[in-house]
């Protein structure tokens, strides 16, 4: 059983108020000081050759945004929105650049204090390559709930995004 452990990380969450949504049955949070706003679904033009979690963009307000399926993105299953699913707008922060990214998730369910004794280090397992995405987890209300570290989730996606726009030919 001592292989299935390596070293295990020290967290990296702070305590502070969580967003906190639904991707399945799996609760995650992220800090509310990153969410723009929440808005319901709506129509998404889909960028030519752009990853497969890359849904498209969206003109919300005159601001083009790209738009990520967390569920994809996470390696789950597709699945039907519904009247819950939502898109969440965060601020991306890349040194001193920010950018705003729109993620899809099942629903969103309440905005959360947690201090920083009830968020331990993600576990070090075996076979998970990548922690970077996790914060830490979070004890609430009898259940776990992910911190996410949203700049590592959506790294590449903003790069991605940024190399597509800049293939298309401009008219």
């Amino acid at each position: 059983m001592d292989n299935q452990l390596t070293n295990i990380p020290e967290t990296k969450a702070v305590g502070g108020k969580f967003l906190t949504f639904n991707l399945e049955q799996e609760e995650y949070g992220i800090l509310i000081n990153r969410v723009k706003e929440i808005i319901g679904m709506m129509p998404v033009s889909a960028i030519p050759r752009a990853s497969q979690f890359i849904k498209g963009v969206i003109n919300l307000r005159g601001i083009v945004i790209p738009i990520v399926d967390l569920r994809l993105k996470f390696g789950m299953q597709a699945k039907e929105q519904t009247e819950k699913t939502c898109i969440i707008v965060i601020e991306q922060k890349k040194g001193e650049q920010k950018t705003n990214i729109g993620i899809i998730v099942d629903s969103v369910s309440e905005v959360l204090t947690i201090s920083p004794e009830n968020i331990d280090p993600p576990p070090a397992l075996v076979g998970c390559k990548d922690h970077s995405y996790l914060d830490g987890i979070a004890k609430s209300k009898n259940c776990i709930k992910m911190i996410l570290n949203i700049d590592e989730v959506l790294a590449e996606e903003s790069a991605d995004y940024k190399e597509k726009i800049q293939l298309e030919p401009t008219h």
